[in-house]
């Protein structure tokens, strides 16, 4: 019951909804629906973490800790995004410290499994990989347009001196 639930919400995400139904089984035999409550941390930058999250609802925030700010929020993912994509990458250590915005419900995989998956089945392996490497782009996007968000602000505040 439980591995169909999971199968069905991997259906229900972009980032898996086309895979092929022996596979999504397998991925569901290796993960777990997971709820967070707002406010809770998912993981800290740097901690070891060998899980890879599907958001199905709700809202998380990724920071990063920099030197003279402290804590500053990079990112906000929501439902179809995925999370701690480095633990794909067979490295456990995060990169920002994801906090739960509001009340989130995850699947969270273990990528070693995922990886096995993955290299059993080189044809899903590499639409997986894709969908990765689309996420990650969308996130550059999304941080340049920070960036320059911001360094259009100071730009203006110069410019007013």
């Amino acid at each position: 019951m439980v591995q169909e639930l999971l199968r069905q919400k991997l259906k229900d995400i972009s980032f898996s909804a086309s895979l092929p139904e022996h596979v999504l089984r397998q991925i569901a035999a290796a993960s777990k629906i997971t709820d967070f409550p707002a406010g809770a941390v998912m993981f800290r930058e740097g901690d070891e973490n060998h899980n890879l999250y599907l958001i199905c609802s709700g809202s998380v925030a990724l920071e990063m800790s920099a030197p003279d700010l402290g804590c500053v929020r990079v990112l906000t993912l929501g439902a179809g995004d995925m999370v701690a994509w480095s633990a794909m990458l067979g490295r456990g250590e995060m990169s920002t410290t994801a906090v739960i915005d509001e009340d989130t419900q995850a699947i969270s995989i273990s990528a070693p499994h995922l990886l096995e998956i993955c290299e059993e089945h080189q044809e899903v392996g590499f639409q997986i990989m894709r969908r990765m490497a689309q996420s990650l782009c969308r996130r550059l996007v999304a941080t340049r347009l920070q960036l320059l968000d911001l360094f259009s602000d100071e730009t203006a505040a110069v410019n007013k001196r």
